[in-house]
């Protein structure tokens, strides 16, 4: 892995544009918070969904290590092209870092090939993320746990694939808990899932959850590796007939 990695977050920048509350918190979109709280080595771009192919040509994210992505009211005003392309760097090895409400992205839910579905509840309640695997790279620098004083609940059953690694899990007030970090690999491509950060509460802003973050990116970033051959092969010595 080089020690730069370049960053695409992604966010669909409508809550921002349309809801009071929302802009009092994130001012300049979740995007630039996010952003603003990204410790890494590389250049960190964004791109919203009212650019261009929003904001993800092929060259962006031929030149992307990591995309982050956060998306909610709009999944389905996600081009299906810009999700194949997405889709296909990943296989190839750009590592996908999801945030949220992400979880009913098309990419990600293409990824899973599950519905994604899960219990919800906005009660500004209490979270508690616990760290389950404190020898994971992504729970670097990260305590027992991370307390944020309100934010919306997901409960189980959370509708993915058994994760590859387990590294949180999430208490709420009302009693929910929630698998809230899950690794996966696709191809030769990392994906991290991170639940926390609904548009309402300044979650991105939190220390701990912007080295989460953080680590998830460097965690998720592509291995330097030639990408493997398929199709017809070649023997790679003679074969004798008959042995």
């Amino acid at each position: 892995m080089s020690a730069n990695v370049n960053v695409t977050i992604w966010n669909e920048y409508r809550h921002e544009k349309t809801n009071e509350k929302v802009a009092s918190v994130y001012p300049n979109g979740m995007h630039a918070a996010i952003a603003e709280g990204l410790d890494v080595s590389g250049k960190i771009r964004t791109a919203t969904l009212d650019e261009p192919e929003h904001g993800l040509t092929a060259e962006v994210l031929d030149d992307t290590d990591v995309l982050i992505w956060w998306g909610h009211m709009a999944h389905g005003e996600v081009s299906d092209e810009i999700v194949e392309r997405v889709h296909g760097r990943v296989l190839q090895g750009m590592g996908l870092v999801v945030l949220h409400s992400g979880h009913f992205s098309k990419i990600f839910k293409k990824l899973m090939g599950t519905s994604c579905d899960l219990k919800w509840r906005e009660a500004d309640e209490k979270e508690r993320i616990w760290v389950v695997n404190p020898a994971h790279p992504i729970a670097d620098g990260i305590g027992e746990y991370i307390e944020l004083p309100q934010e919306e609940m997901y409960g189980e059953h959370f509708d993915i694939p058994q994760p590859d690694e387990l590294v949180m899990v999430s208490w709420f007030e009302g009693g929910e808990v929630f698998r809230s970090g899950c690794c996966y690999s696709r191809g030769a491509g990392k994906i991290f899932y991170f639940r926390p950060g609904h548009e309402t509460y300044p979650t991105y802003f939190n220390p701990q959850v912007r080295r989460v973050i953080g680590n998830a990116v460097k965690w998720a970033a592509p291995v330097a590796r030639e990408y493997p051959k398929y199709g017809n092969a070649q023997p790679l010595e003679e074969i004798k007939p008959g042995k």
